[in-house]
């Protein structure tokens, strides 16, 4: 401490220090006297510190501001596409099918004609429900027949429509659905390519149906860009059988 008084004055800093060397002229103490007292304190606190244990010491807490972690906004709920229909059979990657008009689909039921059809579309169903598909007659383990080229898409038991079959058509606009089955076709598989009139089930009356009363229950589903095989507006397939 001395040392650096000292200094001071030389480097002629000693107008800083007029006041407290004013006082020390007032009160009759000599400048070199103040200059020693001054470095004797600093010694003797320098004493008390170093004698101090660390721990007694008071330590003053230091305020540190960190920067932030840069922060990634994301939304919420991530957008999901719903993924492309399977492409199979001729003209497949035509996303506009042809109007079901002109699909030539087939009667579904093997040696049934249109003559053998009846329309029962809007039919009366239990819980205030519409029947919304056709009930085509037939013999139990008589073979069911694709009505058209495509794919099947899902295989299912319902209460209701016993074992199921859910065929969309190549551009995955549409779907067939076979209900009622006795069984499948031997070798039937999801995501399987079907040739129209190709032999994927058998009639049966599983499900809600009688067992007295075997028959086909079959519909046809427009379906949303979701493509989801349980949702659909159901199509009157009447008038589309009785072209045949």
């Amino acid at each position: 401490m001395r040392y650096l008084l000292a200094l001071i004055l030389e480097l002629g800093l000693g107008a800083l220090l007029y006041p407290y060397l004013g006082n020390l002229r007032s009160s009759g103490v000599s400048v070199q006297d103040g200059i020693d007292n001054a470095a004797s304190k600093s010694d003797a606190m320098g004493a008390i510190d170093a004698s101090t244990p660390s721990s007694a010491r008071t330590v003053v807490p230091r305020t540190v501001t960190e920067r932030p972690a840069d922060v990634i906004t994301r939304p919420a709920t991530q957008p999901v596409s719903p993924p492309a229909p399977v492409a199979t059979q001729a003209g497949a990657g035509n996303d506009t099918p042809p109007p079901l008009d002109n699909a030539g689909l087939l009667i579904p039921v093997q040696g049934k004609s249109a003559s053998d059809l009846a329309d029962t579309f809007t039919d009366a169903r239990s819980q205030g429900r519409l029947h919304d598909a056709i009930d085509i007659m037939a013999t139990a383990g008589t073979p069911v027949l694709a009505v058209a080229d495509g794919q099947i898409e899902k295989l299912f038991y319902s209460e209701r429509g016993g074992i199921t079959i859910y065929q969309f058509e190549p551009s995955g606009k549409y779907a067939y659905y076979y209900a009622h089955l006795q069984r499948y076709a031997d070798g039937l598989a999801e995501k399987q390519a079907i040739k129209r009139g190709q032999v994927i089930g058998y009639v049966g009356s599983t499900g809600n149906a009688s067992a007295e009363a075997p028959h086909l229950h079959f519909a046809i589903f427009e379906l949303g860009p979701e493509r989801r095989w349980w949702e659909g507006t159901a199509i009157n397939p009447y008038p589309l059988l009785m072209r045949q």
